[in-house]
């Protein structure tokens, strides 16, 4: 289901050439054979994306309750297997949210409740770290690089990149890395959580789920999405691109260890 297709396209010159299209598919998630939801993907790691989405939606819990997870590409399909069934589900299915990320990701539930027990431990960060991973981060884009039309989002500790996956969604990159960390048993303590997206609120619950505290964007912020990050801890980052960032909350948790440069007013 992954990769680009070349087409023909004219320029503004009227010149024709060969150019890459993001390839662009829906996903259908079927858990113990009943259809839950259909996602529009680039399809680089449906089964991550499926176990990551049902961890995202307080479906899944630990890889104990993981039966089997397999991609049927034919049928644009991942069939999941629970160890639970599905009774008690259709309270949570009925009472969801659409927000604002690309392609209407969806969570579900009463998640404003359940956010308020939760909140994250603070990630002391240098300024000079975030500028290497910032550097770093620049030979991942190979999609987006080729055609366009994509989000990235990335794991990492320090300055190193541990995962890094390409969506047509930013919400489906991120949920492609929490079933990433839930499979191979990974903490998101100490970890900072790398988008190209906006930072919504939907995104910032993301990073919350996922136990990560620091959240990094070369994208805007949004209001709720403030909010959320102030409630919850998540020190939010955005507009970054060499040299330059705005802290919108956690200043006090970043180490301004760039000569010449004041120290941050508390938050």
């Amino acid at each position: 289901m992954s990769g680009n297709v070349p087409t023909r396209v004219m320029d503004e010159t009227g010149t024709w050439r060969e150019v890459q299209v993001t390839g662009e598919h829906p996903l259908t998630l079927l858990v113990n054979n009943r259809e839950l939801i259909t996602l529009m993907t680039l399809g680089t790691q449906p089964e991550l994306l499926a176990v990551g989405w049902l961890r995202n939606q307080g479906f899944l819990h630990s890889p104990e309750g993981l039966l089997s997870v397999v991609a049927v590409p034919v049928a644009q399909t991942v069939v999941v297997f629970l160890r639970s069934d599905l009774s008690g589900w259709e309270k949570k299915l009925a009472k969801r949210t659409v927000t604002t990320g690309c392609g209407q990701g969806t969570v579900f539930g009463e998640w404003v409740e359940e956010l308020q027990t939760q909140k994250v431990t603070p990630l002391q960060l240098k300024q000079s770290t975030l500028y290497g991973l910032l550097r770093n981060l620049k030979h991942c884009n190979e999609v987006y690089r080729e055609s366009g039309a994509v989000h990235g989002c990335a794991l990492c500790e320090e300055e190193e990149v541990l995962f890094f996956v390409e969506d047509v969604g930013r919400h489906n990159a991120a949920d492609a890395i929490s079933g990433h960390m839930l499979l191979n048993g990974i903490s998101g303590a100490g970890k900072l959580f790398y988008t190209t997206g906006r930072l919504t609120s939907e995104m910032v619950i993301k990073t919350a789920q996922m136990g990560i505290s620091a959240l990094v964007s070369r994208a805007g912020v949004t209001r709720m999405g403030l909010d959320l990050a102030r409630r919850l801890g998540v020190t939010l980052i955005s507009r970054a691109g060499g040299k330059h960032f705005l802290v919108y909350h956690g200043a006090e948790h970043l180490i301004l260890d760039i000569k010449n440069q004041k120290s941050p007013e508390p938050s």
